[in-house]
């Protein structure tokens, strides 16, 4: 049991110092397009809809069409 309790306190120190304030000035480093979830979203945009037009199906960018890359 005391080894359980050994670990989850381990395991919740690791979460815990993931967190860290960050400095003004690195702000700037962070707001990078590349640092982005999704750093070319007109790129990913295009590439679903080619994957829309491939799996005949219309997916949510509101263009519809066919299998056969209709537009």
């Amino acid at each position: 049991m005391k080894t359980i309790q050994q670990a989850l306190l381990l395991a919740l120190c690791i979460c815990v110092s993931g967190c860290s304030p960050v400095a003004p000035w690195q702000r700037g480093t962070l707001a990078k397009p590349q640092m982005a979830l999704e750093s070319y979203p007109l790129q990913s945009t295009f590439n679903a809809h080619i994957y829309g037009s491939r799996e005949a199906a219309t997916g949510s960018s509101a263009a519809g069409g066919g299998g056969c890359g209709c537009y």
